[in-house]
């Protein structure tokens, strides 16, 4: 058969439920293959929406999501989406046409070395030169894709090779069994929690599976160590569990850094150097343990003292079948900055205000969302405030990016997490300035017929980084625009449009959309006056409680 049709052959074996992307020219072969397969193809409206799905399924369902593009511009339109899957921890398949290799009456027109471009934001990046190799190659393609850490791989298929006929097997997907960390690892690391004062437990990106989530609500709650996490563990534990201190929403000094900076040992369950840190190491601070699939990258600002290496879920479990609570141990001091926390973040959340307050934003929305609802967020300011004050009860609910922290990737996650949980309700929050860069999908969510609510926080303003410059003492400058009428926007691509006035019409609206059929989107002025008061000014203020 035709190199393409073993392609799509080769992606059936894997399980591959969806394609997402814009095919081009290059692309032909490949598409007809797809039209007879169970592969269902999602036509985005431009690559990086179709990446940024790829990218979400992929972080949803631990199997890779894959997205096509032609050659040239569309290949290239994926290097974002490559970055946020691979810096994510994401696994994804890019799928990329080429002009004929063998022989092409078009010079180099549109040809970009995509195979090297790839190369430093992928796991594996490959050219199909011969039609035998293809299946072997997409094997191998998915394997490393969901090998720990999981991330973006990349295949391109030229034009005259999918045409070719080619004559191979499929190869078997074969279970792949993660190793059990080393044995004295676990005893040392069981020393050490032992002995010490003050532990704590944090946990991050890496810990956000279901094995993990259970692993670790076992040892929490066997063991009474209190728990923290960093912006994309939010979940992995009920964040209404006793145990639960806050979210590490910034690097240093904010309330919940005086636990931190008091305990002497962090036993730190998935995080590493890739996310934004959530705290930082410093000489004759606290000492860390490291759990994780691999080793600590060493940084100036993380450099555990003990790597415990293997399946997450299973070191975690070895550790809850050799602790008990200790008597030496003391986590008084944790449990009053919890209430110093709670007192300061709940501040202002009940604050019926128009222009609406950020805070008082998140409040209403975890009000008026299911429990098992899922909220994805785009990048902006608001992010560090859903992080403060959105408590999460499950993992996988709280979609936001603190890797690369790309804006554009709200909308296209928001599509993708209901389009395979059809049954849940589902928000996506943008600031205005990230909607716009992937505004044109909301076309593909109509023509897929969602129900989700689009919520777009407008200050006509890149606020992040006006909150970063005036943080800075510099005037403010070069950050303002103006925006379309949303409602209108909206409207044009046949969705809903809505554009509260006030608090309580904003709650009523959230209310009805969430539960009418179609795309919602909901233009919310927001006030973002207070931020550089609340995140600078008292924050370097803060004294720590005794």
């Amino acid at each position: 058969m035709k190199t393409s049709d073993l392609f799509v052959k080769a992606l059936e074996n894997e399980g591959v439920e969806y394609i997402f992307g814009i095919p081009g020219e290059e692309n032909l072969d490949f598409l007809d293959s797809l039209k007879n397969s169970s592969i269902k193809l999602i036509l985005t409206r431009h690559e990086q929406g179709a990446g940024f799905m790829a990218a979400t399924y992929g972080r949803l369902t631990g199997k890779p999501g894959v997205c096509l593009s032609t050659l040239g511009p569309g290949a290239t339109n994926f290097v974002t989406p490559a970055a946020y899957a691979q810096l994510g921890g994401m696994p994804m398949l890019m799928i990329t046409g080429q002009k004929p290799i063998k022989a092409s009456k078009q010079g180099r027109f549109q040809i970009v070395d995509i195979v090297n471009m790839m190369r430093p934001i992928t796991k594996f990046t490959k050219q199909v030169v011969h039609g035998s190799t293809i299946t072997s190659i997409v094997r191998e393609a998915f394997r490393i894709a969901m090998e720990e850490r999981p991330g973006a791989v990349h295949i391109e298929l030229p034009e005259d090779i999918a045409a070719e006929d080619a004559k191979t097997h499929l190869f078997a997907v074969a279970p792949t069994r993660r190793p059990d960390a080393d044995s004295a690892a676990i005893v040392n690391a069981v020393e050490m929690i032992k002995n010490a004062k003050m532990p704590l437990l944090l946990i991050g990106a890496g810990a956000n599976r279901k094995r993990s989530s259970q692993a670790l609500l076992k040892l929490i709650e066997q063991t009474g160590i209190p728990f923290f996490n960093t912006q994309m563990g939010k979940g992995v534990v009920d964040e209404r569990h006793e145990a639960y201190l806050g979210t590490a929403a910034l690097s240093d000094n904010d309330y919940l850094h005086c636990a931190i900076d008091r305990s002497d040992l962090i036993i730190n369950v998935g995080h590493d150097v890739i996310e934004k840190p959530p705290f930082f190491m410093r000489e004759n601070g606290a000492k860390v343990i490291h759990v994780n699939f691999s080793a600590a990258e060493i940084d100036d600002v993380y450099y555990p003292q003990l790597d415990v290496v293997g399946d997450i879920a299973t070191s975690v479990n070895r550790l809850s079948d050799l602790l008990t609570p200790q008597d030496n141990w003391d986590f008084s001091y944790f449990y009053r900055v919890k209430k110093e926390v709670h007192s300061r973040i709940s501040k202002y959340s009940l604050d019926d205000r128009f222009p609406i307050l950020p805070q008082s934003a998140v409040q209403l929305i975890r009000e008026e969302l299911d429990e098992d609802g899922i909220l994805t967020l785009d990048n902006g300011v608001y992010k560090v405030w859903f992080a403060r004050n959105y408590p999460c009860y499950q993992n996988n609910t709280l979609l936001l990016d603190n890797a690369l922290a790309t804006m554009g990737a709200g909308l296209p996650s928001g599509m993708l997490a209901k389009l395979i949980n059809p049954d849940k309700k589902v928000i996506t929050v943008c600031g205005d300035g990230g909607f716009m860069m992937n505004s044109q999908e909301m076309e593909t969510a109509v023509r897929l017929r969602l129900n989700m609510v689009v919520i777009i926080l407008n200050d006509n303003a890149y606020g992040m980084i006006k909150w970063k410059q005036e943080g800075m003492g510099f005037d403010n400058f070069g950050l303002d625009y103006a925006n379309p009428d949303f409602v209108k926007y909206a409207e044009s691509y046949g969705a809903i449009g809505h554009r509260p006035t006030s608090h309580a019409a904003f709650r009523k609206t959230l209310q009805e959309a969430l539960n009418s059929e179609g795309v919602h989107l909901i233009e919310l002025a927001v006030d973002y006056s207070l931020n550089h008061s609340i995140l600078n000014e008292s924050l370097q203020e803060k004294i720590c409680i005794l």
